[in-house]
C-alpha cells in the first residue's frame, strides 16, 4: 500500500501556500470536468496537484494531473519545459479530445492551448524561444503563438504520402523537421517556420523515423526502427550508419553540445543489463557510459553528468538518478507504470526537478520530484556546472538501493 499525506498542503514554488482537502480536491475536479466539456482554446483550469510520500524512499512526489484523464509528455527529444523552468507543455484529453496544455510549475494552473482535430500527442514541441509551439493535427503541421494562441497551418502532407514518427524543431528555431513515407520509401522534410517553405532534405529506400537535427551542425540524426541510427547532412549528402553496440536501440538523443549521441542499448542476451552508451559521430566511435538497473527510458542534465532513468524491473519499478563519473545510482521513487518505456523521465532545464509520466493511479498522469538537494543547479542555457552534490554523494548506491548489487563493468 502506498503511504500518502492527506489532506495535503501543496505549496507553490514561489513561496505561497494553498490548502486542498480531499473533499475540495474532488469537488474541484468535478467542477473542472463539467466545465471542460465546454472547454476550448484559452480555457483555464484549476490546479490538480496532490503530494504523497513515496513508500520506498519516503521522498515527496507530486502528482500534477488528474489520472481520470490521460496526460502525456511530449517525446523525450522535444522541448517540454520552458528555459526558465517555470512552465511546461503537455497533452491532455480532459476537454474531450487530446489537446495541448500548459502548466504553471509554480502554481499548478493549467491552460488549454489548442482546439485541434486529431492532434498527434507525439508531435508536440516548444520552439527554442518558448514563444511558440508546433504540432501535427491530422495531415497538417501548425505553429501557434504561446501568448495569442493563434495558430497557422505551415504545411500539409501531400496525397500519396503518410507521416512517419517524429517532429522536431531544430536548435536554431528556423525549421520543423519530420519524416514521411510512401510504400517502402521514406524522406526527411524541412519546413520553414517563417514562410512555410518546404524542401526534401533526404530520401531513402529504408525506413526513416524520429529525425533530430544536430546542435551547431547542419546534420540530422534519424532511426531505422530499433535496429540502426543514421546521420545525414541537411543537404542530403554523406548519409551513413553510426556505429552502435550489438542489440536493439532504445531512446537516443543528442547531447546538448551536439558532440555526441547518448542512447540506451538493450543487449541481445536478456540476462545482460541495459546500458547507456555514447557515440561520437565525428570519429565514428561508440563507448559504454554505464550499465543500468534495466533502464528502458532515460534523460540527462545539460552537461550529461547525471542521468535519470525508469527501470523495467517488475520487482523494482523505480525512477533513479545515475552519476556518470562513478557509475552509481540512487532510487528516487516508484513509477509502477504498466508500460515503463513510456515513463520518459527528464530533468528541468535548471536540473532541480524531474518530471515523468505513469498510469499507476489510473490513466497516464504527470508526476514531479524535487532533486535540488541532490543535483546542483544549472543555467538555462549553459552546459556546465551540474553534478551530484558532494554532501549527498555517499547516498548513491551501486544500483542496489533496494535490490541485489549490480556490478558496473567495463566496455564490452
Amino acid at each position: 500500500m502506498r503511504a500518502r499525506t492527506a489532506p495535503a498542503t501543496i505549496k507553490s514554488m514561489a513561496g505561497f501556500g494553498r490548502r486542498f482537502s480531499r473533499r475540495s480536491f474532488l469537488v474541484s475536479s468535478l467542477g473542472v470536468r463539467g466545465f471542460a466539456r465546454e472547454g476550448s482554446k484559452g480555457t483555464s483550469f484549476s490546479p490538480q496537484w496532490e503530494k504523497y510520500s513515496d513508500p520506498t524512499t519516503e521522498f515527496q512526489v507530486y502528482r500534477l494531473t488528474d489520472p481520470s484523464y490521460s496526460s502525456t509528455l511530449p517525446p523525450y527529444y522535444n522541448r517540454t519545459i520552458a528555459r526558465n523552468s517555470g512552465w511546461m507543455i503537455f497533452c491532455c484529453d480532459q476537454s474531450g479530445s487530446p489537446q495541448a496544455f500548459s502548466m504553471n510549475l509554480k502554481t499548478g494552473a493549467m491552460r488549454q492551448l489548442t482546439d485541434a482535430q486529431d492532434l498527434d500527442r507525439g508531435s508536440l514541441t516548444l520552439t527554442p524561444t518558448d514563444r511558440s509551439l508546433c504540432y501535427f493535427a491530422g495531415r497538417s503541421l501548425y505553429i501557434a503563438g504561446m501568448s495569442t494562441l493563434r495558430d497557422h497551418e505551415l504545411y500539409r502532407v501531400p496525397d500519396g504520402w503518410e507521416r512517419a514518427p517524429g517532429l522536431t524543431v531544430g536548435p536554431d528555431g528556423t525549421h520543423a523537421t519530420f519524416a514521411e513515407r510512401r510504400g517502402e520509401r521514406s524522406r526527411i522534410r524541412m519546413v520553414s517556420l517563417g514562410k512555410g517553405a518546404v524542401r526534401t532534405a533526404f530520401e531513402s529506400g529504408r525506413a526513416i523515423g524520429h529525425p533530430i537535427p544536430r546542435p551547431r551542425r547542419a546534420q540530422i540524426l534519424y532511426r531505422q526502427d530499433d535496429s540502426a541510427l543514421w546521420l545525414v547532412n541537411s543537404d542530403g549528402t554523406q548519409d551513413r550508419q553510426l556505429k552502435t553496440a550489438a542489440g536493439t536501440i532504445g531512446p537516443a538523443n543528442w547531447a546538448p553540445d551536439g558532440k555526441t549521441v547518448l542512447y540506451l542499448n538493450f543487449p541481445e542476451d536478456p540476462r545482460q543489463l541495459n546500458n547507456i552508451r555514447e557515440i561520437a559521430p565525428d570519429s565514428n566511435t561508440d563507448k559504454l557510459v554505464s550499465k543500468t538497473s534495466q533502464f528502458v527510458s532515460f534523460g540527462f542534465n545539460r552537461n550529461t553528468s547525471v542521468f535519470v532513468g525508469a527501470s523495467r524491473n517488475k520487482a523494482a519499478p523505480y525512477v533513479l538518478i545515475l552519476l556518470r563519473e562513478v557509475r552509481r545510482e540512487l532510487t528516487l521513487c516508484e513509477h509502477k507504470s504498466s508500460h515503463p518505456e513510456t515513463v520518459a523521465p527528464r530533468f528541468s532545464p535548471d536540473s532541480q526537478r524531474i518530471y515523468f509520466q505513469s498510469d499507476r493511479d489510473g490513466k497516464p498522469a504527470l508526476y514531479s520530484i524535487h532533486v535540488e538537494k541532490l543535483v546542483e543547479k544549472t543555467g538555462s542555457m549553459g552546459v556546465t556546472g551540474a553534478r551530484v552534490r558532494e554532501a549527498d554523494a555517499s547516498a548513491l548506491r551501486t544500483a542496489d538501493a533496494y535490490r541485489p548489487v549490480v556490478t558496473l563493468g567495463v566496455d564490452r
